[in-house]
């Protein structure tokens, strides 16, 4: 079914809402709140969110996406690519980051940071006693930009949507966008990165929490003290911490 189609624009709405007030729910109990039954609550919201899912709907789980999104050749970055660097992680977590898009060490692996930047990451999932494999890691294109530019908007245009198909299955309860680039593309706000972290931004319903990117901290090490209370806010909505 087209996703033009009034009754599946209809059902991918309403899939929305009751993710949005899933996450509400889930966030007030991190906090305390009394009067229900969150255990209970959280296996109706669940079965109500599959209920109003409409299954003709492309793209519903990640093999499916990854099916649509083929041997992509949508813009012109199919063109410097070795691979397609499509996600990698739990397609059910709690937490997703997001990048810019894929590097070299990436774009050969078909893995999302495993460069020098992912592993900076990597120390960053350790501190939050996680682990790599419980999270869900993406960016904001699939192919490597040459010369690893940043994204021209055309090459956004074109990628996110299966972006925003991919946060839609996960379903998690934080996105963290990693840089401008990512922060960006994903809140549609044009503003620099310094003034966006710090604070949770809204993407339809789930909370955002726009960082610098690891690569950027490499360069500027000492913008890991902010990143650090960023990751914490994150941990407090999770009730990690």
């Amino acid at each position: 079914m087209p996703l033009d189609d009034p009754q599946a624009a209809m059902g991918e709405e309403f899939s929305r809402l009751i993710a949005g007030f899933r996450n509400t729910l889930r966030f007030m109990a991190a906090c305390g709140c009394k009067g229900f039954d969150t255990a209970i609550d959280k296996r109706r919201l669940d079965q109500l969110g599959k209920e109003g899912s409409d299954p003709t709907l492309p793209g519903k789980t990640m093999e499916e996406i990854r099916t649509d999104l083929g041997d992509c050749r949508r813009c012109g970055l199919c063109r410097y690519r070795t691979n397609i660097v499509f996600g990698a992680g739990d397609p059910r977590a709690r937490l997703v980051f997001v990048g810019e898009g894929p590097g070299e060490d990436e774009d050969l692996s078909g893995e999302p940071f495993v460069g020098r930047a992912g592993r900076l990451l990597d120390r960053i999932i350790d501190a939050m006693k996680l682990v790599r494999e419980s999270v869900y890691i993406c960016n904001i294109v699939k192919c490597r930009p040459p010369a690893n530019r940043t994204p021209l908007p055309e090459e956004i245009e074109c990628c996110v949507p299966f972006l925003e198909r991919q946060i839609a299955a996960v379903s998690p309860d934080v996105i963290c966008t990693l840089g401008a680039t990512a922060t960006r593309s994903l809140l549609k706000i044009d503003a620099p990165i310094s003034r966006l972290r710090g604070r949770f931004h809204d993407y339809r319903g789930i909370r955002v929490m726009p960082t610098y990117h690891p690569a950027y901290l490499l360069r500027y090490p000492e913008r890991k003290r902010e990143t650090w209370e960023d990751i914490k806010m994150i941990l407090k909505v999770m009730a990690l911490i």
